[in-house]
Parts: structure tokens; C-alpha cells; sequence
């Protein structure tokens, strides 16, 4: 099940995390692979690392933000593999690391970032590879988001609100192309483990207090994210679009 030979799949902002995840269990299934990230040599570190058969790997690093640069990705990524038949919008600013504030704190030049990047970048992507997808009546446009945005998240305020467009877009574009064979569809995410070095006293706490808003009591990892992605990519669901599958280990808000 979830056979993806024959398919190629661009995954944004690839080069570690639960984009590395994904880029990786795609490429097991069979899919050629697109590695994009900001910093060149992520990228290229990834496709070195992937899982290849017959199937190929490019690294196509480039700046979401910018259309121009998303759109010169994507004809570059379709002169070396073939048309992008799954788009994986992952690239974003996660929330670990952001300084937690009050909104009432903050300015419009921390928000700026959270909407170019966490918005602005699935816009971007996702305009670039759909009219090719419409011409060849297939296509999978998944978006990661967060639990954030469908919950809110005290002094996380314009992440959460970044990510809740990211889905509430991607939602909306279900209904325009679903009648020429394209599905689209977001993941949500609980929190997930980094790589990060061992936590402070202080971080250790912060991660225990967390950890009690887990039935599952562990933080996510990206083959968790993965599985759900490859899934949501294969022909098995063709018949889910317009959809947001959480995958966070049964968070809750109390």
C-alpha cells in the first residue's frame, strides 16, 4: 500500500526535521524526490542520505518567500525529475526556539516573518505547481500546520495565526480543484522532538509540564509526520481532500 513509484514529490524546507522525515519516507516508497531548503548545503547533505532504486533526487534549495525563486524552483525541479505531482508545503517557522510573548508585547516586525514564511510560502509553492497539475488532472498539495492554529496558543498569537491560514487556504483550494484530481490537505502537528543537545534544568520542566497535555506520553517524531504525509500522498486516499489530520499524540488544551 502507498506505492509512490513513478511520482515526483517536492518537499519545502526539507533539510532537517520533519521535513528530512518526509523527504526520507518518500523516497522509500518509490517517489523521486525534490529536496528543498533554504541553505544549499542541507539540501544536498539530504539527497546523499536518501533512500535510492530507480528512483532520483535533486536538491533545489530556494527561499519560499520569494515567487519568483519558487517558480525558477519548480521548472528547475521539473527539468531534472518531471512534473511535481505532490507538493509537501513543510517549510515554515516552527514554534520551538520563538521567544513566547504576549501579543500585547510584540511588533509588527517579529509578525512579518511568521506570514511571509508560514503563509506567504505555501501560497507561493502551491500557485507554482498547480496549473500543471489541473493540465495533467492529478495532484496532492499537502500542508503541515499546527495544533497551535486550530487550538490558539497563549503568546504564541501570530504563529498560531500564521499556521491557521496555511490550513483555512488549503482548504479552501480542496473545493476549487477537486474535480480535476487533485487533493489537498493539511497535517496538524502536536509538538516534535528535535535534535536539540540535552535540555537545561529549566527546559527539562518546561517539557514535563508539556508532556501532561500527551495521552501518548512522548513528543511527536517526523516518521510520525511522515507516515501520515506518504499516506495522504498515495492513491489509498484519493478520496480525502479538504481535510486537517491532526497528528499529536491526543493533545488536548486542559
Amino acid at each position: 500500500m502507498f506505492e509512490l513509484t513513478g511520482r515526483v514529490v517536492l518537499v519545502t524546507g526539507a533539510g532537517q526535521g520533519v521535513g528530512e522525515g518526509i523527504a526520507i519516507a518518500m523516497a522509500e516508497q518509490g517517489a523521486s524526490v525534490a529536496v528543498n531548503d533554504l541553505i544549499r548545503d542541507r539540501a544536498e547533505q539530504l539527497v546523499e542520505r536518501l533512500p535510492r532504486s530507480d528512483t532520483a533526487a535533486c536538491a533545489c534549495p530556494a527561499d519560499v518567500t520569494d515567487l519568483d525563486a519558487v517558480r525558477a524552483m519548480v521548472a528547475d525541479v521539473e527539468r531534472r525529475l518531471g512534473p511535481v505531482d505532490v507538493l509537501v508545503n513543510n517549510a515554515g517557522i516552527p514554534s520551538t526556539g520563538v521567544a513566547m510573548r504576549p501579543f500585547v508585547d510584540t511588533s509588527p516586525s517579529e509578525w512579518r516573518p511568521f506570514v511571509d514564511i508560514n503563509l506567504y510560502g505555501v501560497l507561493h509553492c502551491t500557485h507554482a505547481v498547480l496549473p500543471g497539475m489541473k493540465v495533467r488532472k492529478w495532484g496532492r498539495i499537502i500542508s503541515v500546520t499546527s495544533d497551535a492554529g486550530r487550538n490558539g496558543e497563549a503568546d504564541l498569537a501570530v504563529y498560531a495565526a500564521s499556521k491557521a491560514a496555511g490550513a483555512a487556504f488549503t482548504r479552501s483550494v480542496a473545493k476549487e480543484v477537486g474535480r480535476d484530481g487533485i487533493t489537498c490537505n493539511s497535517i496538524s502537528l502536536g509538538s516534535i522532538a528535535s535534535r536539540a543537545a540535552e535540555p537545561s534544568e529549566a527546559e527539562a520542566e518546561r517539557l514535563a509540564r508539556q508532556l501532561r497535555r500527551y495521552p501518548i506520553g512522548r513528543l511527536g517524531r517526523p516518521a510520525d509526520v511522515a507516515a501520515a504525509a506518504v499516506w495522504l500522498a498515495s492513491e489509498e486516499a484519493s478520496w480525502v481532500t479538504g481535510q486537517t489530520v491532526s497528528v499529536n499524540g491526543g493533545y488536548t488544551t486542559t
